[in-house]
C-alpha cells in the first residue's frame, strides 16, 4: 500500500472505529444472545426462535406487522403522490403543504396520547369525551370501542395514525420530484389531447418511478419497527401487538434477554432487503447521472 493509499485509511478509521462499536458489536452480541436463555448465558439453540414463529402473541404481531406494511405505505405513499401533484395546482401551496406537514412536527408520543382522546370510548349512557364517538351520538349511532374491537377496528385506527403522522412527509418528498418535471413536457402531452390521467399514468409517474421508490423504502422500514403509537395507544392490548413493542415487552418487562434478542434480529433481517434494495436503486440512478 502506498504512502498516499495509507494516509486515507488514518482519517477514516475513526468513523470506521466508531462504526463498528456502536453498530457492528451491538449487532453481533444481539446474534449471541438471541441463542441464549432469559438470563442471556446458558445456550439453548433455536428455542427463542421458535418461540417467535410458533407463539400465538408473537404471531399476531407478525400478522399485524404485514397489515401495517401493505395498508401504511400504500397509504403514505398514495396519499403523498396524489396530494403532491394535487396541491401543486392550488393557489395557497404552500400554507396547504404546511398544514399537512405539520403532524410531522409532533412527537409520535405526543401524537398517540391526542388520538387516544379523539377515540376515547364511553358506554352510551355516559357522556362522550372523545370527538369520534361525540360525532357518532349526535347523528344517532351507538359508541364504538375504536381502540378496543378486534381485529380490524383497533389495528386501523392506529395505523390512521400513522397516516396522518407521515403523509406530509411522503408529500415533500414526492413534491420535489414532481416539480422537478419540466412543465413544458406536460402542457405538450395536453396540447396533444392528453386526458390527465394519461398524463399522469405516462408522464409524471414514470419519470417520479424512482423517487416513489425511495418514499415507499423509507416507509417500510420506518413501519416495519413501529412502537410508538402502539406502546401509548394500546400497548398491544386487543390484538394490536407488532414485533418491536413485543420486543420492548420481553427485554423489559418480562427480562427475557433471548427472547428479545431474537424479535430484534427477525427485526433486522426483515429490514436488510429493504436496506439493500434501496441501495441497489441509488447506484443505478448514481450510473445514469
Amino acid at each position: 500500500m502506498s504512502r498516499r493509499g495509507f494516509s486515507h485509511w488514518i482519517y477514516v478509521a475513526p468513523a470506521l472505529i466508531i462504526l463498528a462499536f456502536f453498530l457492528l458489536y451491538p449487532a453481533v452480541h444481539t446474534i449471541l444472545l438471541s441463542f441464549t436463555d432469559r438470563s442471556g448465558e446458558a445456550f439453548i439453540g433455536l428455542a427463542n426462535y421458535k418461540f417467535v414463529f410458533t407463539n400465538r402473541v408473537m404471531q399476531t404481531a407478525l400478522r399485524n406487522n404485514l397489515l401495517w406494511v401493505v395498508v401504511f405505505t400504500s397509504m403514505t405513499v398514495g396519499l403523498g403522490l396524489a396530494l403532491a401533484v394535487l396541491l401543486d395546482r392550488v393557489r395557497y401551496e404552500r400554507i396547504a403543504k404546511a398544514i399537512i406537514f405539520l403532524p410531522m412536527a409532533i412527537s409520535f408520543v405526543g401524537a398517540g396520547v391526542i388520538w387516544k382522546f379523539v377515540y376515547a370510548f364511553r358506554p352510551a349512557s355516559v357522556g362522550q369525551i372523545g370527538l369520534l364517538n361525540g360525532i357518532v351520538v349526535a347523528f344517532g349511532g351507538q359508541p364504538i370501542g375504536w381502540l378496543i374491537e378486534r381485529p380490524w377496528i383497533n389495528n386501523f385506527a392506529l395505523i390512521f395514525v400513522g397516516i396522518w403522522i407521515w403523509t406530509g412527509f411522503c408529500m415533500v418528498i414526492l413534491s420535489a420530484a414532481y416539480k422537478g418535471i419540466p412543465k413544458s413536457l406536460l402542457e405538450s402531452a395536453r396540447l396533444d389531447g392528453a386526458t390527465e390521467w394519461q398524463v399522469f399514468f405516462r408522464i409524471t409517474f414514470p419519470l417520479m418511478k424512482s423517487t416513489v421508490a425511495v418514499a415507499a423504502t423509507m416507509m417500510l422500514i420506518t413501519v416495519l419497527k413501529i412502537f410508538d403509537i402502539v406502546y401509548v395507544m394500546t400497548n398491544g392490548n386487543f390484538g394490536t401487538e407488532v414485533i418491536a413493542n413485543r420486543m420492548y415487552k420481553e427485554m423489559f418487562q418480562f427480562r427475557n434477554f433471548g427472547r428479545a434478542s431474537a424479535i430484534a434480529v427477525v427485526l433486522l433481517l426483515a429490514i436488510i432487503p429493504v436496506m439493500v434494495f434501496n441501495l441497489k436503486r441509488f447506484r443505478e440512478q448514481e450510473a445514469i447521472r
